[in-house]
């Protein structure tokens, strides 16, 4: 599924679910290093887990971020 970002650095997220768990994530733009970390770190994960962990955080003093972008798109499959 492919995400397009609102408010971030980063202009699309591809991501991939299977049977509720997050099996990868792939960032467009945005901080490269530091989103293969969260790619990494959230694959394997159940949704749920990573929107709970993801969403609110903010970048400097805008309103969101690409994890919290992420968790923004991982809600929309949920329903």
């Amino acid at each position: 599924m492919t995400y397009h970002t609102k408010g971030t650095c980063s202009s699309a997220i591809d991501f991939e679910i299977e049977d509720g768990i997050v099996k990868s994530v792939q960032f467009t733009g945005g901080c490269n290093g530091n989103l293969k970390g969260i790619c990494a770190l959230v694959q394997g994960m159940k949704v749920e887990e990573v929107i709970d962990k993801l969403k609110g955080i903010r970048c400097g003093f805008k309103p969101t971020s690409c994890p919290d972008q992420l968790a923004h798109a991982l809600e929309e499959t949920l329903g």
